[in-house]
Parts: structure tokens; sequence; C-alpha cells
């Protein structure tokens, strides 16, 4: 469902945040449906048709508006101060660097999987994007509340993969500990082996759309 830009404070990819008879696609979107879309974390940011301009001309790109009218505002995802306007100065300012704390709900990468747990990469602190990235790990005895002994990492997550999670501890000096033992976490974006975008079917798998592929994950469910 479209969400106009200003009451959708973060995106994820795969966002919709604005329609194309209303907004045109800047950095960070691409245009799916009729709609823009997120292509990455981070808040969303509008700009005017002078920003945009500049925009432009320091990042050519093929993605062009196909409404002939008068010049539309510009959605983008806003990654630092830099790439901020005066019309998102409140998102920019939100960028400075947060730190998980036990009990924060975060989003995560998986960049790598092994038997005994999964490591991530935190992107987003509750609803604040980190201009860091934070090390995190899922243990095996923290994917799930039931049925410890039978979880399997590789069943659960794959690199790449986006993951909601909660922070339990503050780890040690190199990683934060995570866990996605509730339903309302786990993996909500995933690509398959044939690198498609995958759909959840259940609790526990995901489908390629193209391919009809199910591959194993511990899957979020949706708010």
């Amino acid at each position: 469902m479209a969400v106009p830009a200003p009451q959708l404070a973060i995106a994820i990819p795969g966002d919709t945040i604005g329609p194309t008879t209303k907004y045109a696609p800047g950095p960070g979107t691409h245009l799916h449906d009729g709609q823009v879309c997120a292509s990455t974390v981070g808040p969303v940011a509008e700009s005017t048709s002078a920003s945009s301009s500049k925009t432009a001309k320091q990042k050519p790109t093929s993605i062009t508006s196909t409404n002939s009218g008068p010049t539309l505002p510009i959605l983008s995802i806003c990654h630092g101060a830099a790439t901020a306007t005066p019309d998102t100065a409140a998102a920019a300012a939100a960028l400075t660097n947060v730190l998980p704390e036990v009990s924060a709900v975060v989003l995560a990468r998986v960049t790598r999987i092994n038997p005994r747990q999964a490591n991530v990469a935190i992107l987003v602190v509750g609803e604040m994007v980190c201009t860091d990235e934070f090390p995190g790990i899922i243990r095996v005895q923290d994917v799930r509340a039931t049925e410890k002994d039978k979880v399997k990492i590789f069943a659960s997550f794959r690199p790449g993969d986006i993951v909601r999670a909660e922070v339990i501890s503050l780890g040690d000096q190199s990683n934060y500990y995570l866990s996605t033992a509730s339903n309302h976490l786990g993996v909500i974006m995933a690509t398959s082996e044939a690198g498609n975008a995958m759909y959840p079917i259940s609790w526990k798998e995901f489908r390629d759309p193209v391919t009809g592929a199910v591959e194993a994950r511990k899957v979020a469910k949706p708010f």
C-alpha cells in the first residue's frame, strides 16, 4: 500500500513510498507498477525540483518520470547529511549514530553463517538508521523459542537475508547478541539461489515466484 513520503520515516528495500503520479524516483529508489519503491534502507527524503537537478548532475540515471506535466518532487533514500536537502533536514538529523540497546528491535543483514551461529551487520535500530554498521550474532539457541535442539542455522538464514531481531545482550567487545525467538522476528526479505526476491508462504519457508522453488528460513510474521 502506498504511503505518502512524509508519513514513512524509514524505508526498507521493497517498501512503496509514493505513486509516480505525484513523485519522481531519486537515488536509492526504483519504479514498480506505477509506484516509487525503496531500493535501500534509510529515511525517505522528498526534494524540490531545484535540488533534484543538482542530484541529476551528480549521479545520472536512466530512470525518468513518465509524467510530461509539471516537474514532480523527487523521492530518495537519504544515507547521510551530505545527501540531505533543506526539505529533509529532520531526516538528516536523525542519522546521528545510535547504539543498539538490550530489548531494541533491529534490522540486520546476514553476512555469513556456520552451524553454530549467523553473523549479521546491524543496519537499523528501532526507527533510526545506523551511520555505521554494528556486528551481531544470532546463536543457534536464539533462533526460535521451541525445539531449540532441532534448529539448523542453514535452514534458518542465508547470507544476504534481511532479518528483524531483538538485542538480548551487549555481548562481548566484538558482537551484539540477537534473538529471533518470537513470531514477529526472523527473515523479512530473502533472495533465492537463482537470485530472485522471494515471498513467505509459511513460518518456515519462502518461495521463488519465478522458479517456484521453496527455501527454508526462520520467517518473521508480518505486522
